[in-house]
């Protein structure tokens, strides 16, 4: 029987990340304890009110049953009222929203919903691990677009065969893993380009609330001519830190919205309505609520930055986001040996380059998901790791990292 009878050609092989996973299980069994800086999920508690929503609807038995389009409506409708109020710009609940169980799955159906087999995705090649994945499984052609120093596509540079063949240009700003923004003016030119040449721009944005100054995070749906071929994505795992209960909503061109939710429609029945209330809560918090956990975010990146550079790592710092995303030194460009290494002898687990696309390859992402003390203490033992290449940095009794928890 052939190895692959039963796999897809599309299907994904399982990468960098099962590797981590196997490296801190060793490093757990040798008794080391595994700080995890390596999975984004963050650590901090779930609104309240979220959470007495839930609750409350447990016992109530009109929850139990399958949930169609029009349970969904509460949902999206305070999706569409929390747009409006964030970016002055009225979306239609029943034909410009769509809810999600995840912005990650949101991503992945939209990208085979909207366009066909063999065509082409603008994207750039430092991204969420899933996307590549995503891609893969839709059958498209990555079509990766240059990247300044910043992080951020050189749209002028993109090639007009590029352009010619591709059907999406997918985002991401606040970016994971870099932490890069994007401004207002960027997004005008991505829509204008986008809609010159009947391309869909898909912006995952799960980040919106991750921002450490006073000005919001731009949206390219409410600039002009947004509205004409913008699908954008938004989660409630960071701002409201839900990412175990999945829920996401997808606002934006009621045609890709209608393409998204007639691929949906044979694959699932829509998200517990018990978490969807979760959602409507959530949406309905004052701003302070996330603005409050955007700056423990920004003391978190603030105090290991300067952890680090105090040890002689160059670190930008970042204005958003939950990430720091540093280059390995000359001679450390394995990322993926590095934290292999790192892990097994000092207990920190980071996220290797490589697992963000090819253009990741010599980096290392840090999640920032311990407190204050823990990420300083570990931001010693990356210094002296990339300093003794590959030397190990035994944890000292008294080491700040063993107060950590071992996230999953």
């Amino acid at each position: 029987m052939s190895e692959r009878k039963f796999r897809s050609s599309r299907v994904p092989i399982p990468g960098i990340f099962l590797l981590m996973d196997e490296a801190k299980t060793r490093a757990r069994v040798a008794g080391v304890t595994v700080v995890d800086l390596s999975i984004g999920a963050s650590d901090l508690p779930p609104p309240p009110e979220a959470l007495e929503a839930l609750k409350a609807s447990v016992d109530d038995s009109t929850t139990h049953s399958y949930c169609l389009k029009s349970g969904t409506m509460p949902l999206l409708e305070a999706a569409t009222e929390w747009y409006c109020a964030r970016y002055n710009l009225q979306l239609d609940p029943a034909t410009e929203a769509l809810s999600l169980i995840g912005a990650q799955e949101g991503l992945a159906h939209a990208l085979m919903a909207v366009a066909d087999p063999g065509t082409g995705v603008l994207m750039t090649d430092i991204a969420y691990p899933s996307y590549f994945g995503a891609v893969q499984v839709a059958g498209l052609v990555p079509l990766y677009m240059p990247l300044g120093p910043d992080f951020l596509p050189l749209l002028e540079q993109v090639p007009a065969a590029d352009l010619a063949r591709a059907r999406v240009m997918l985002l991401n700003y606040p970016n994971n893993p870099t932490s890069a923004v994007a401004s207002r003016e960027f997004f005008q030119a991505a829509v204008d380009l986008c809609k010159q040449h009947e391309i869909l721009l898909i912006h995952d944005n799960p980040y919106i609330d991750l921002v450490f100054g006073t000005e919001p995070s731009p949206s390219p749906l409410c600039l002009p001519g947004g509205r004409d071929c913008v699908l954008e994505l938004f989660s409630f795992a960071k701002s409201y830190h839900l990412g175990g209960f999945r829920l996401g909503f997808a606002l934006g061109n009621c045609e890709a919205v209608a393409s998204l939710e007639a691929l949906k429609a044979p694959i699932d029945f829509n998200q517990y309505k018990g978490i969807m209330r979760m959602g409507v809560a959530c949406l309905k918090l004052p701003q302070e609520v996330v603005r409050r956990d955007a700056l423990v975010w920004q003391r978190r990146a603030e105090a290991m930055a300067g952890a680090l550079k105090l040890e002689g790592v160059e670190v930008q710092l970042p204005t958003a986001g939950m990430y720091l995303w540093l280059r390995l030194p000359p001679g450390v460009e394995d990322d993926v040996a590095f934290c292999q290494h790192l892990v097994a002898t000092t207990g920190v687990a980071l996220a290797p380059g490589q697992g963000f696309g090819p253009g990741g390859r010599g980096y290392v992402r840090v999640a920032l998901v311990q407190p204050e003390g823990v990420l300083e203490a570990a931001a010693v033992r990356i210094a002296e790791a990339m300093r003794r290449k590959p030397a190990a940095a035994s944890i000292r009794p008294d080491d700040p990292l063993e107060a950590g928890s071992a996230a999953a």
